[in-house]
């Protein structure tokens, strides 16, 4: 499976992955994904919002008990993040049909939609629109950088987007939902352990700082009649990182556009995208607040307009207590690993759906912590003990 799914979407040049939501990567990743849910008997279907499913038994009998993640990548990601737990969920089965092990419950393996956001900027628009954290007039006004809208990206992949929308009754069919993904950070590899358990994400959230200067001509104009919105937003940049040492959380501007983007042009406008994260909504809360207060006091002192846009927010999300003891009971009966329980500052579907229904996590170990680049990675007896621990985790919990 592995060895299919690595040439899709990798670009010669960085070796990192683009598959971006609704486009020809896209595609051939969901096409490798029906085929791996036929191949093993499963039923097959996609949702209103263009999430895949694959069942073994009828998910109308409702408390089911699903598994996956999702299969598409930052800009030139890696090759681990969120294809990892897909293709476990796969292996986990055929380890359970291996086992002989006979189910009670349903099994469902899923593969979110556009779970990075890489394409429109909102992260897990396919789990938010099942939960209905996204509404169909917020997803209506999603665009790419090119202008074109989220429906118009379905409709062109050939998907149905006046289907969208929230999907309770799919949720109300399901008990449990445990996603494994490779850990984003290094806390398995320092403590020596292959997998972990998830106990919180994060609050996390994304910001568009506009600055707005006036354009002007780089070799004429004097430095004291310049109104240069990149100056202020080059010491917003480093005042993130001082907010974010203060408080122990993370903040980073990872993009930004810039018009009219000539090298001998003074720019009119700097638009860049603020990311944070914090262990608690009051460290995070102080971050985002002294960079919007360093950014209005810079942008004043260079004649420069400044607006401020919250585009995501996600709050701290504790995973089901039952469930995560759950699993842990679970694995420490079934291994002789070690199961630490760690917090993370990564968003995932799993978090999203967790105001709905129960959710859990399984953490891989990533020997770098590298993430969100073609230098991810994890050793293969790593993943082999993942897969173990999650067909251990879904006998247990979906077996008699």
């Amino acid at each position: 499976m592995w060895a299919e799914l690595l040439p899709m979407g990798r670009s010669s040049a960085s070796g990192g992955y683009r598959r971006y939501a609704w486009t020809g990567a896209d595609a051939d990743c969901r096409t490798w994904f029906q085929e791996q849910a036929e191949a093993r008997g499963l039923a097959y279907e996609t949702d209103r919002n263009g999430n895949q499913w694959a069942w073994l038994g009828d998910p109308a009998a409702g408390n089911a008990v699903v598994t996956g993640s999702h299969l598409d990548s930052v800009p030139d990601g890696g090759a681990f993040d969120g294809p990892l737990g897909v293709v476990s969920a796969f292996a986990a089965l055929d380890e359970l049909r291996g086992r002989g092990a006979r189910f009670t419950r349903p099994l469902g393996i899923v593969n979110f939609g556009d779970e990075e956001g890489a394409r429109f900027g909102l992260a897990c628009v396919g789990s938010r629109l099942t939960a209905g954290a996204l509404t169909v007039e917020q997803a209506h006004r999603l665009t790419d950088g090119d202008g074109v809208t989220l429906p118009r990206a379905m409709e062109d992949a050939g998907y149905d987007p006046d289907t969208l929308g929230a999907d309770p009754e799919r949720l109300a069919r399901i008990g449990a939902f445990v996603e494994l993904h490779v850990e984003q950070g290094r806390a398995l590899d320092l403590s020596g352990d292959r997998i972990g358990i998830a106990s919180a994400i994060w609050p996390h959230g994304r910001w568009r700082f506009d600055f707005r200067g006036e354009a002007n001509h780089a070799g004429t104009t004097r430095l004291a009649d310049r109104r240069d919105p990149m100056l202020p937003y080059a010491e917003t940049v480093l005042a993130a990182r001082r907010e974010a040492e203060l408080a122990g959380a993370v903040a980073t501007f990872g993009k930004v556009g810039v018009e009219p983007n000539g090298v001998n042009a003074i720019p009119s406008l700097v638009r860049g995208w603020l990311d944070s994260r914090a262990a608690d909504q009051e460290s995070l809360d102080a971050v985002v607040s002294g960079v919007e207060r360093a950014a209005r006091e810079h942008a004043a002192a260079h004649g420069a307009d400044l607006d401020v846009v919250r585009e995501s927010f996600t709050p701290v999300v504790e995973f089901d207590h039952a469930l995560r003891d759950e699993l842990a009971r679970i694995l420490g009966g079934a291994t002789e690993l070690k199961v630490p329980v760690l917090g993370t500052g990564a968003g995932h579907d799993a978090g999203i759906l967790s105001g709905r229904i129960p959710t859990a996590m399984l953490f891989v170990r990533n020997p770098t912590g590298v993430s969100h680049s073609p230098a991810e990675s994890a050793a293969e007896d790593d993943c082999v003990a993942g897969v173990i621990a999650l067909a251990d985790v879904l006998e247990g919990l979906a077996c008699t």
